[in-house]
């Protein structure tokens, strides 16, 4: 019989808040059993999953996505190695991605946004008669 833990142990062990944990457990991500007394209690495999939500929020995952990608996991066994290693593999791309779209925002830091703002000295030859006020609100120039 695989080893549980109390919402606490499993909060401390895991570095995400109780609540944090209810939300997943609400979400469907993770799963409790729970004590004669109403406490929840996590099966230590659910420390992988944790780690795995947290690794998949970072890189950019949505609940729904991180979901999607849980429900592959084998039922009934902790999953192994190659278990997460089939489902990580396909996020490369992702981090790619996110790493190109990081530097090009780098890049942009000292140039205009297209915000419209009209407050930076080279808003008039970078945005001139606030033409990217036109395409919408927000920073147009990094909203794509």
């Amino acid at each position: 019989m695989e080893t549980v833990l109390t919402i606490g142990e499993t909060a401390r062990r895991s570095g995400v808040a109780a609540s944090a944990l209810r939300f997943y457990e609400e979400k469907g991500l993770i799963a409790s059993e729970r004590a004669g007394s109403g406490h929840r209690r996590y099966p230590r495999s659910s420390l992988r999953r944790i780690a795995f939500i947290v690794f998949a929020q970072k890189i950019g995952l949505s609940l729904e996505e991180i979901a999607a990608e849980l429900a592959k996991l084998p039922a009934g066994r902790t999953p192994t190695r190659e278990d997460w290693a089939k489902l990580s593999g396909a996020w490369s791309k992702r981090i790619d991605q996110k790493i190109a779209e990081l530097q090009r925002l780098k890049l942009g830091l000292d140039k205009c946004i297209g915000c419209g703002c009209l407050s930076i000295d080279k808003c008039r030859l970078a945005n001139p008669a606030d033409q990217a006020g036109r395409k919408g609100p927000g920073p147009r120039y990094w909203m794509g």
